[in-house]
């Protein structure tokens, strides 16, 4: 006689994993493309043009002749911020069959990253407040006004250098779990490794090395525009792959010798 077996519980499907795997990493890289574009836009067409570093009275002319473009800036700003809440979910549901708790991990460095940078581009906003507020100007002065708007923008930087060591840390995860999964290239795994590690050495040494320019940003750079443009385009084409089971293939029952205690047997 048998001791009474009872049927393994069929496990419930995740009501929030996706249905279509191919769909979803398409958005994933749709968004990974708005946020490099808008991003971009941002820095490189506004701040970049706009902001003079040490040099106030430059920067608070250049803002108040394109404040259009300024303030394009932060609209581009806030829609990368809105695209990258949706891809720490969107990734997160891709990654979650190589590990939930890794791919989670990485959702939550990633999602505490857009909301410093999203709590910060109040910063940016504040120098053109300032600028455009005549009680400002009436109180402090046309000197201490442009002073203040450029602190608010120094402010700004280094809140974002802040947020990208969450970024780097869970770029870092998802570079883990592409060099040891074989669901995802271990070349891209690496190079995401290395970007992540980057962002987190240089962003810190912003606050820990006194007077440190970004002497290591444009070694930084390289690896983190490699990982992030061939992720985008790996999510685009071949992130369905992620869905593919990569466990062993259950044994049949029938195979497996019985090995049920009998009744009497010792224990």
């Amino acid at each position: 006689m048998h001791a009474n077996h009872h049927s393994p519980t069929t496990a419930k499907a995740d009501p929030g994993a996706s249905r279509h795997p191919y769909a979803s990493a398409r958005v994933a890289g749709v968004l990974y493309v708005i946020i490099v574009v808008f991003g971009l836009f941002a820095e490189v067409g506004v701040r970049s043009r706009l902001v003079e570093a040490g040099d106030p009275a430059a920067t608070a002319q250049n803002i108040m002749e394109s404040e259009w473009l300024f303030r394009a800036g932060f609209a581009a700003d806030l829609v990368v911020f809105l695209a990258d809440v949706a891809l720490a979910v969107v990734l997160y549901q891709l990654l979650k069959p190589i590990s939930r708790t890794l791919s989670m991990l990485a959702a939550a460095f990633r999602l505490t990253q857009t909301a410093i940078i999203a709590m910060n581009l109040l910063n940016m906003f504040n120098a053109v407040r300032i600028l455009d507020d005549a009680d400002y100007l009436d109180t402090f002065g046309a000197d201490r006004v442009e002073s203040l708007a450029l602190l608010s923008l120094d402010t700004h930087k280094y809140g974002y250098i802040l947020g990208l060591t969450f970024f780097g840390v869970a770029t870092m995860i998802i570079g883990y779990m592409a060099t040891t999964s074989r669901r995802m290239p271990t070349a891209l795994g690496l190079v995401l490794s290395v970007a992540g590690a980057g962002y987190v050495v240089d962003s810190s040494m912003f606050f820990m090395i006194p007077g440190y320019d970004g002497a290591v940003s444009p070694i930084v750079l390289a690896p983190a525009v490699i990982s992030e443009t061939w992720f985008a385009l790996w999510l685009l084409t071949r992130a369905h792959r992620l869905q593919a089971p990569t466990e062993p293939a259950a044994i049949p029952p029938a195979s497996v010798p019985s090995i049920s205690p009998r009744i009497g047997a010792p224990a």
